[in-house]
């Protein structure tokens, strides 16, 4: 047993002076799975590399650091106890990867949410790369890997099982998330690849990330309780097919903060949603299209405050051939519009009643409605869409938003979204008869927006002023 003991010593050593390269890179050849971590006894931190290939179980009594990108695989589950600390260093900016045969149980709660979050004295957006769910639900190949610099053997995503499932992750916090290797191609808060209806997602915040807060690249996966705060980018980015339903969730926009778009031409918005990009030599109506159905939102856009950013866009922009059902929702302060339409199929959507921003609110600093480029204008008019949405579509339009009688919406260092008393949004009530609305999956709600005047769903897990 001396004999066996002194082995494993000397072949520890081994893989620490092996290990000597730079974090940031992938390792998918080892470390991080199973005797490979380095323990810092002073701080009691776990340094986590690598591939992870057997189940494994990160407890609160830990904390654990990501050291470039790690990698569950192999039909490993990795479960994170209620109350664990995930940390990332900028020198690396750790990335968490579930590939698509792997599991995470991250079931936090109110009391004890999971964080992932910097390690840095003076933490800043991209300390940390982001979480990755990759599933294998369907989607329509308009990205063929995931973006992000992932290493080319965890870079596939997808498949045909719509009800597959990557785990749970419920009470978890991700905080200053974003890794920017291209541009446009980074790390998100939560990116999810082909993430199917079998997984659970629920009660998360993305908090000032450098990218997109949530991204959704095809599957089916449905969701409730997310909340965006302070992202650069999109909140809500949806393309590549993605189909499933959303309920409750919360954006809001520190109107300072954008990501750097150089001369893309990109812009920040509260929504983004596309089928695909015709850059990649795709037709708008490739299949599966992006067709999510979504309630109960509360959206909040800088709403034109000192030192609001140009690169600041809409609280909507859909396009690209995507279709979408948006109901009982609150979208106010957008920049340069509201509700912004672009493209002649994402428009013939709208107009034929596929599409639908039913029994909502909506408000912007500048155009309330807007058809964004030239293809879209073709088939509708922004006087046509107007008269839709307000008269088939039951939204109503505000020329002021402090008429909604949200509590506190646009503080954006402790914004409160609570319907104050007297709000619209208490005397109307959700609708729910149309389409995927229909579903059980939907809460049936007597009013409209993220909230309601009682029940703060908010409370306890999540952390404001960053």
């Amino acid at each position: 047993m001396k004999k066996i003991a002194a082995f494993l010593l000397l072949g520890s050593f081994a893989f620490s002076i092996g290990c000597k390269k730079s974090d940031s890179s992938p390792d998918p050849s080892g470390g991080g799975n199973t005797g490979g971590d380095v323990v810092n006894p002073a701080t009691n931190t776990v340094d986590i590399r690598g591939v992870i290939k057997a189940d494994r179980k990160f407890t609160k009594d830990k904390t654990y650091r990501l050291r470039g990108y790690v990698y569950v695989t192999d039909g490993a589950t990795l479960t994170i106890e209620p109350g664990t600390k995930i940390v990332s260093n900028k020198d690396s900016a750790g990335v968490l990867v579930i590939y698509r045969d792997a599991t995470i149980v991250a079931d936090g709660n109110a009391d004890n949410p999971i964080v992932f979050t910097s390690n840095e004295t003076t933490k800043a957006p991209g300390d940390l790369g982001g979480v990755v769910l990759v599933g294998q639900a369907k989607g329509n190949n308009n990205h063929t890997v995931i973006e992000g610099g992932v290493d080319a053997a965890f870079s596939a995503f997808g498949g045909t099982n719509d009800a597959h499932s990557s785990g749970t992750l419920r009470y978890v916090r991700i905080e200053y998330a974003g890794k920017a290797v291209n541009p446009g191609d980074e790390i998100n808060g939560l990116s999810l690849y082909g993430v199917g209806s079998g997984t659970t997602i629920d009660y998360i915040q993305v908090i000032r990330g450098l990218d997109d807060a949530f991204e959704f690249f095809g599957g089916a996966v449905n969701c409730k309780h997310l909340i965006a705060y302070n992202c650069a980018d999109d909140d809500f980015d949806m393309d590549d097919g993605y189909r499933g339903m959303i309920q409750y969730a919360i954006s809001i926009k520190d109107p300072k903060f954008t990501d750097a778009k150089g001369t893309t031409g990109d812009i920040s918005n509260n929504f983004e949603v596309d089928n695909v990009n015709p850059s990649n030599g795709f037709q708008l109506s490739r299949t599966p299209i992006t067709a999510p159905t979504l309630s109960n939102f509360t959206a909040v856009g800088p709403n034109n405050a000192s030192g609001t950013s140009t690169d600041y866009g809409y609280g909507m922009r859909w396009r690209r051939g995507a279709r979408f059902v948006l109901a009982n929702s609150i979208v106010m302060g957008g920049q340069k519009a509201g509700l912004d339409i672009d493209d002649d199929s994402t428009a013939n959507y709208y107009k034929n009643d596929t599409s639908r921003f039913y029994n909502s609110f909506l408000h912007s600093v500048a155009n309330n409605f807007q058809l964004g480029n030239s293809s879209a204008v073709k088939v509708y008019d922004v006087a046509s869409l107007q008269a839709k949405v307000t008269g088939n579509d039951l939204s109503a339009v505000y020329a002021d938003p402090a008429a909604i009688k949200l509590t506190d919406p646009f503080n954006t260092a402790a914004p409160n979204v609570k319907p104050a008393t007297g709000s619209p949004a208490l005397s109307t009530a959700g609708k729910f008869d149309y389409r995927g609305l229909t579903n059980a999956f939907f809460d049936k709600t007597s009013f409209v927006g993220a909230m309601d005047a009682t029940n703060d769903w908010t409370a306890k897990w999540t952390v404001w002023n960053k």
